[in-house]
């Protein structure tokens, strides 16, 4: 009875640590679909586990963390044989979303995204300064065990935070934002065919963009303003991740605006696009929720306002805000 009464409470825990593990091996595998070899070691210029990682920290507790340990391991097993490398993979890879994690937590970050802060906490704490220690310990482990020359750490240690970075910057939000979306029979039929419209230009935009010789990579701001004014993060997250894949290819392949360039040049440029229309989106979608919060704040003041106003002079006629009884 004991046992049965201690597997129900175990049971649970474990597998949602399985499930996240399996989660974060399948982000692995689509990641590595478009990969680099830098001084024989495979990096990816976007590492999608990496944002999984600390969207699970987030969303369901640190106590989560073996499914990172789990799944890294899993993926490295996958890739090369295990020996004493996979231990500080293995550490830098779970201990990078767990110290982001701890440091969005001190700075009262919220999954929601409402708030400029929390954008800008995301970018600075969660990606540029937590992923440092992915790319420390993986570059550095490599050297010390002699798989990686010296002369080589640099550029596999920035490859490494890049990718790792890009994950936050562009799969975190992505499945915080889809935490808050509407249940599909209350979105106004309107609102759907504008959706299907910014969907499609995307995609055109994208694809064009990529795949023409001439620099148009800029063609899809506007796509990402337009998403992040009129849906937020919610439709400006998945636009981003459909740039960044599309860019991916055309670069890993050096084909459009990539073409004639170096490994080295096609990665830098890929990422400056990347990390420009992440941050478009984040802190623009931020921005605007929290301006539509504000407002709807000043709505009820007001309307609270307008009750407490009619008590006191009933013979008033009682005035409705907002004007017409609606909003914009």
């Amino acid at each position: 009875m004991v046992r049965t009464e201690r597997f129900r409470r175990l049971a649970p825990p474990a597998l949602t640590i399985v499930v996240l593990a399996a989660v974060y091996y399948g982000s692995a595998q689509i990641g590595l679909l478009e990969q680099v070899v830098i001084a024989d070691t495979v990096v990816t210029p976007l590492w999608p586990p990496t944002g999984i990682a600390l969207s699970g920290l987030l969303l369901l507790g640190l106590w989560t963390w073996p499914a990172i340990a789990l799944g890294t391991l899993v993926v490295v097993w996958t890739l090369s044989p295990l020996d004493v490398t996979v231990l500080g993979v293995m550490a830098g890879n779970t201990l990078a979303p767990v110290c982001a994690c701890l440091m969005l937590r001190r700075v009262g970050f919220r999954p929601a995204l409402d708030r400029l802060r929390d954008g800008v906490a995301l970018v600075l704490l969660g990606a540029f300064t937590g992923m440092l220690i992915s790319a420390t310990f993986g570059s550095g482990v490599q050297v010390l065990t002699g798989s990686l020359p010296p002369g080589d750490f640099w550029r596999t240690w920035a490859a490494w935070w890049v990718g790792d970075a890009m994950g936050i910057l562009v799969v975190t939000p992505l499945v915080l934002a889809f935490r808050t979306i509407r249940r599909p029979r209350d979105i106004p039929l309107y609102r759907w065919a504008e959706v299907a419209a910014l969907l499609a230009c995307s995609v055109i935009v994208s694809v064009l963009a990529v795949r023409s010789p001439l620099s148009l990579l800029f063609l899809v701001f506007p796509l990402i303003v337009w998403a992040a004014l009129r849906f937020q993060l919610v439709g400006a997250a998945p636009v981003v991740l459909l740039v960044s894949v599309v860019a991916i290819t055309s670069a890993t392949r050096r084909i459009g605006p990539f073409s004639g360039q170096s490994l080295l040049e096609a990665m830098v440029n890929l990422q400056a696009l990347n990390a420009s229309t992440a941050l478009t989106a984040l802190l623009l979608s931020a921005i605007i929720t929290e301006q539509n919060g504000i407002r709807r704040k000043i709505e009820l003041a007001c309307s609270e306002l307008a009750e407490v106003v009619d008590r006191l002079a009933p013979g008033e006629r009682r005035r409705r805000w907002p004007p017409n009884g609606r909003t914009r």
